[in-house]
């Protein structure tokens, strides 16, 4: 049988241990594909899907991007409609305000759900009641599973 090595591998001067993407830290060490994941609002297939249309070779760590490529990537991650790709892909499909669909990244996701779920409060659904009075919202039995951190007994 062949001698099994394993291989040591060295980082040259242009490698980044921590990258500074959409207000997020991504780890270097990983491979671009699943570094992007670390972005709120990027799974794996859309980062993915962001590296093949900004021409990134997925078998890189994202340590070795060069800012160019950076610049390339964040501008695929922003606009994925100019770069053709699909509406039924994207985070958030059509938006109740204005009807549109988006990928929603980073802090935008936070703040978005908040409006929509103070939204559903304001005209009174009663999945927006149930979020605001803090109780479970998908039709699940309240009455003895999951009391944690709530006050049980008399």
């Amino acid at each position: 049988p062949p001698l099994l090595l394993m291989a040591l591998k060295v980082h040259t001067e242009d490698f980044v241990a921590v990258l500074r993407l959409l207000n997020t830290n991504v780890n270097g060490n990983t491979r671009i594909g699943f570094a992007l994941t670390a972005i709120k609002g990027v799974g794996r297939r859309f980062a993915i899907l962001c590296c093949k249309k900004a021409d990134i070779n997925l078998d890189r760590r994202a340590g070795t991007l060069n800012p160019e490529e950076i610049k390339r990537l964040t501008e695929v991650l922003q606009a994925p409609e100019k770069f053709k790709i699909p509406q039924w892909f994207l985070n958030r499909k059509k938006d109740p305000k204005d009807g549109k669909f988006q990928q929603l990244l980073s802090n935008q996701c936070d703040a978005t759900l908040r409006d929509d779920l103070i939204m559903l409060g304001k005209i009174r659904q009663h999945r927006g009641l149930r979020h605001s009075w803090g109780l479970r919202v998908r039709g699940q039995h309240t009455k003895t599973p999951g009391r944690r951190g709530r006050t049980v007994g008399v």
